[in-house]
């Protein structure tokens, strides 16, 4: 057998410059915006079918982890007025201009909308803070996952067209988790719907992962980043046979607690697989050579 060539760099320097971002500051952020998003849309969705007890604990788990998400982001950045700086521009060809048109939005939207139900207050306003909330959903799901595809960063360019399903697959199991646990039984139907429906979406665009990145997809399987999205699956896994589960009154709790805990560790192993791949140069230097070669170049 060949050994595996050692790529090395000038000075024994990385190739790419390893991402600055803050740990566990925006793997926690990209947790909590996608269970916020994902949370107000079930939400909006629950109020115009009637269910108003889901509704209501769909609005305070994005409101909650909007803020929560909100406040970690801004401690990754290290001065809250470089969050108020993003917001001076819109550029469209930019997915952390265009994320941060959505955040800001959407974190005011459902602060408002579980504002007004906490207090009583502007009931209509409130209504309508939630549907708006619940329309910024999908993208507060996602929008992450684009961010990640647009570095140079190995394992998240070139897993471009599956992360966003990743994501939003997770984020629909972290709402169903947190609807599980806060919200009455009676109205475990949706979210039990909806925590399976993720849990197949998430499950697939990782296999698919796996598999089509080849070399570059090393990093999501081995290590501390493999460990992680091989508990995830187990937990998403368990989480979902658990909501099935009917009679016990344990199950929805366990249920709820293992998509909390499936997407942490999900966001958590991408993370850092992200962060594995850019420092390592035979996944930067591979991929390079093997277009050059299938471009006919030397």
């Amino acid at each position: 057998m060949v050994p595996r060539a050692e790529f090395r760099s000038y000075y024994g320097r990385p190739i790419l410059k390893r991402p600055t971002w803050k740990v566990p500051d925006v793997p926690g952020y990209l947790f909590l915006g996608g269970t916020a998003g994902a949370s107000a849309t079930m939400a909006a969705v629950a109020e115009l079918t009637g269910r108003r007890e889901l509704a209501g604990a769909g609005r305070w788990v994005a409101a909650g982890a909007s803020v929560a998400g909100v406040a970690a982001l801004v401690h990754d950045l290290g001065r809250p007025e470089r969050f108020a700086h993003m917001l001076r521009v819109l550029k469209p060809t930019s997915p952390l201009s265009v994320g941060s048109w959505i955040l800001a939005p959407f974190s005011t939207l459902a602060t408002a909308s579980a504002a007004s139900q906490a207090t009583g207050r502007l009931p209509g306003l409130g209504r309508f803070a939630g549907f708006g909330s619940g329309v910024l959903g999908p993208a507060m799901c996602t929008y992450t996952a684009v961010l990640l595809s647009d570095t140079a960063v190995p394992a998240w360019h070139e897993a471009y067209p599956e992360l966003p399903y990743v994501f939003a697959g997770s984020a629909l199991t972290g709402a169903a988790g947190a609807a599980l646990l806060c919200a009455p039984r009676a109205d475990h139907g949706p979210p039990i719907r909806m925590g399976l429906l993720g849990t197949a979406m998430e499950l697939a665009a990782l296999h698919r992962v796996e598999r089509r990145l080849g070399l570059v997809g090393e990093p999501y399987v081995t290590g501390r980043p493999g460990r992680l999205l091989t508990l995830s699956k187990a937990l998403v896994v368990a989480g979902a046979g658990l909501s099935l589960v009917s009679g016990r009154r344990a199950a929805p709790l366990l249920a709820g607690g293992a998509y909390l805990a499936a997407g942490l560790c999900t966001r958590f192993g991408i993370f850092a697989a992200g962060i594995a791949s850019a420092q390592d140069p035979v996944y930067v230097v591979t991929p390079q050579r093997q277009g050059l070669g299938a471009a006919g170049l030397p």
